[in-house]
């Protein structure tokens, strides 16, 4: 053969080499199957910080439901259901006078509720803290021989249906055997109703500002997802219990309105 055909060969076996290495890197980038890098395969910021805050958001959001909206209620009823530790229960609908209707205590409820989360999950210095778990989160990777360069700023509480969304204001560059990595905005996600159960609040509350009553069998009837429990005390303080009968969480409070005086 002669050495200009045998050029010729060798162009069209490299081209032909070529053209396959591109239609795999293309059916490779299509499909997701190009490796990350080890970086990305040994650590999941994401799942840390869940593992560290769930159960906090949990308890938090607990003690709130169980007191009417308030970690430390300041307009509240003393009171206990039989066999159970009497507690302080928040009116989050109040009038000190008889014969008028209730003033909505929270009118900005679910904006209240996501403060209350928030304080929890900031101040708590001793405690399990959003800051806390980020700074487990650098030590952990320290440990790990990370080169860490970590930046905290700050946290958002999201309520929304279904869930309860922490998102971290955050940044980690990772330097490991000549690699870096970029991690930032973590996101925690806590599945709960109780976003669901302050809608149900909120709408209890206006009804009874409005008319001094909420029709809780008519209620129900069209949200059987719901059950709602309606006590009057001895002094005709009205304990509302809403319960969401998927998760069994509860949500309690108090509500004071168009009192009639003993006697009458």
């Amino acid at each position: 053969m002669k050495k200009g055909h045998k050029g010729q060969v060798s162009i069209f076996i490299i081209a032909g080499i070529s053209i396959v290495g591109i239609i795999l890197l293309f059916i490779l980038f299509r499909t997701g199957v190009i490796p990350h890098s080890n970086i990305e395969k040994e650590i999941n910021p994401n799942s840390f910080l869940s593992s560290c805050l769930e159960n906090k958001i949990k308890e938090t959001t607990r003690i709130i439901s169980s007191r009417g909206g308030y970690i430390e209620p300041k307009l509240y009823k003393n009171f206990s259901f039989t066999g159970q530790t009497e507690r302080e229960i928040s009116y989050l609908c109040y009038t000190q006078n008889y014969y008028e209707s209730c003033i909505n205590q929270e009118p900005m409820l679910i904006q209240h509720l996501k403060k209350e989360i928030y304080n929890s999950l900031s101040k708590d210095k001793e405690e399990i803290s959003v800051k806390n778990c980020f700074d487990e989160l650098v030590l952990n990777l320290e440990k790990q021989n990370y080169v860490v360069n970590a930046e905290y700023n700050d946290f958002e509480i999201k309520l929304v249906p279904k869930k309860i969304v922490v998102d971290i204001n955050a940044e980690i560059t990772l330097t490991k055997a000549r690699e870096t990595s970029i991690k930032k905005d973590f996101e925690v996600i806590v599945p709960s109703r109780f976003y669901n159960l302050a809608i149900v609040t909120q709408e209890i509350i206006s009804q009874e500002a409005r008319f001094c009553n909420f029709e809780v069998l008519g209620f129900m009837f069209f949200y059987s997802e719901f059950r709602v429990d309606k006590f009057t005390t001895g002094d005709s303080t009205i304990i509302y219990t809403i319960e969401d009968k998927k998760s069994k969480e509860r949500f309690k409070f108090a509500v004071r309105s168009c009192v009639i005086p003993p006697g009458m």
